[in-house]
């Protein structure tokens, strides 16, 4: 589905980046994808898009006042009802790191760690519905979470944005699921994975973020041009070619192409 007018409830809807060097990210994503980086808001503290095509497909911003930028990707999740969310989060064991906040017309924010560690984001649109275009070049693809208590977040993510799942494998060696759009429906709209055989000792769990891109293996290598660098080399799976890779201030995203149909 490449174009919608709004996210399911409990889906991926937007994606924002907070990074140490604001010029540096605004240059290499558009440079990378053919953004173009809009100018940032005064009224939002600095905050800027990325635009594909007068789109928007991501957000950015710099460090917080004395909070230097934590140079990551983050993920936020549609919800109907934020103050719900917040509360049923923290019952279910989220530490929040903001309260529900509106942003003008746009929509209501808060950002949390899941019970696993894992940072995320919820969105209550309002004017604001999040990213409209998606699986194509340059446009959010795919958004997946690696966690090494794979029943405890499946809970955790059922309970507080109402997920239905559905397993694609079930064993030691490949434990995944996906999000589907609602009960009943065929669109997949996110996953998460049994990380718990490789996420390296003290490291939390964690969403990632999937760009399309017509040739991973290109895409990768103009990566280290601007400045980069390449984590997980691509390589060919069942769902196209993924590869892994970091920004110049070290946020790191992935690279999808497409498998052929």
């Amino acid at each position: 589905m490449p174009h919608r007018e709004h996210a399911p409830a409990g889906a991926p809807c937007w994606t924002d980046l907070w990074t140490s060097d604001v010029a540096g990210s605004r240059r290499f994503y558009s440079e990378l994808f053919g953004w173009e980086a809009a100018e940032p808001s005064e009224e939002f503290g600095g905050y800027f898009m990325f635009l594909r095509d007068g789109v928007p497909v991501a957000g950015g911003m710099g460090p917080m006042g004395d909070m230097p930028a934590g140079d990551v990707w983050t993920i936020y999740l549609a919800t109907p009802d934020i103050a719900t969310a917040a509360t049923t989060a923290e019952g279910a064991g989220a530490s929040l790191f903001m309260q529900p906040e509106p942003v003008a017309d746009l929509g209501s924010q808060l950002q949390m760690a899941d019970p696993q560690g894992a940072t995320v984001g919820a969105w209550q649109e309002g004017t604001f519905p999040g990213f409209t275009v998606l699986d194509e070049p340059g446009a959010p693809s795919w958004c997946e979470l690696h966690t090494r208590d794979f029943q405890g977040s499946l809970e955790f993510y059922r309970t507080v944005f109402g997920w239905e799942t559905q397993m694609v494998g079930d064993t030691d060696e490949f434990r995944y699921a996906v999000v589907l759009a609602e009960a009943g429906s065929e669109e997949q709209v996110g996953g998460i994975m049994d990380a718990g055989a490789w996420l390296p000792e003290g490291v939390d769990a964690v969403w990632s973020i999937y760009f399309l891109v017509e040739d991973a293996q290109v895409a990768a290598d103009r990566v280290v041009e601007l400045g980069g660098s390449v984590i997980d080399p691509p390589a060919e799976t069942p769902y196209g070619v993924l590869a892994t890779v970091a920004d110049p201030a070290g946020a790191v995203f992935k690279l999808r192409t497409a498998p052929n149909e």
